[in-house]
Order: structure tokens, then sequence, then C-alpha cells
């Protein structure tokens, strides 16, 4: 969308806007930190929540202004935002499952999560071809929808019994 005549870009100012996702790796440990006081589920909630609302800023990205090429930098870092630090509550949960299987788990959820994005563009690319930009954020929109449904209808975990990531300043529950 950027590079076409809506914007106008060059490959450059898109390769710049890519950067965007490289700040959200900073969020990382601030997102395990927020695991820890507050648990995996609820770290996802906000993720949830957050993806959501970067459906909605996105969106604005529509109109081809300065204001929307804004909406599109602000949405794409509030995305990469809530990708990440789900990513790591993610992780801490299972994780938690057997703390000895670590790489085996990792392998698995990475694998996964892959699929996950790769099942998401071929979908991204399918709806913005037929319904263009808004449909692609409408389509975040739905997922993120579906994921909070899923959230709300699924078992709420102890949260207290998430054991700390290595390196965590709260010490692991289990571990007593």
């Amino acid at each position: 969308m950027v590079t076409g005549p809506r914007y106008g870009l060059d490959t450059q100012v898109v390769g710049v806007l890519a950067l965007i996702g490289a700040a959200s790796m900073f969020c990382a440990p601030a997102a395990g930190r927020w695991v820890d006081r507050n648990g995996a589920d609820r770290v996802n909630l906000w993720c949830i929540l957050a993806t959501f609302a970067a459906a909605a800023v996105l969106a604005g990205g529509a109109s081809g202004s300065w204001t929307g090429l804004a909406a599109l930098v602000a949405g794409l870092l509030l995305l990469d935002i809530a990708v990440r630090c789900s990513q790591v509550a993610n992780q801490a949960r299972i994780f938690a499952l057997r703390p000895q299987a670590r790489s085996r788990l990792n392998t698995a959820y990475m694998t996964c999560s892959f699929l996950g994005g790769s099942a998401g563009c071929w979908l991204g690319i399918r709806a913005y071809a037929q319904l263009g930009w808004l449909g692609v954020c409408t389509l975040m929109g739905a997922l993120a929808l579906l994921a909070l449904a899923a959230y709300l209808a699924g078992p709420r975990r102890q949260q207290a019994r998430t054991p700390a990531l290595p390196g965590s300043t709260q010490p692991d529950p289990l571990a007593r």
C-alpha cells in the first residue's frame, strides 16, 4: 500500500518502516517483568486488546495523508509490541509445563508460531487482494475478537504458580 499511488513511497522508506518492529525487542524484558507480576493470562489479555486497538489505528492508514502515515507507524509499533509481549507470556507459560524440556517446548512453540504467522500472511494477502487495506484491518480486528472470545471462554490458571524465567526478578514459586 505504501509504495502504491496512495503514498508513493520508495522501497528505502518501506525498509525504514519495517525497522519499527525492531523497537519492540526492547519491550521483551519489560514483558517478562509484567508476566512475573501479573501472570501470563493477564499479559495475554492486554496483548489481545492492544492488537484490536492496533487494527483500529492501522485502519487510519487508508487515508493516504501524513496523518495516515503516522497511523501506520503507530499501529505497526503497537502491533509489534503486542506480539512480542504475548510471545514472552506464552513462552513463560509453556516453560512452566516441563522446565527440564525448555528447548523442545520452545522448538514446538516457535514452529507453531511460524506456521500461524504464515497462515496470517496468506489470509492478509487474500484480504488485501479482495478488500484492500481496510479489509486487512478488519480481518486483524476480527481475529483479535476471536482470540478475546477464546480467552474469555478458557480456564483461568493460578497466576502465582507460573515459574519465573531465568534472569527474572521474581523467585520461582515452585522451587520451594
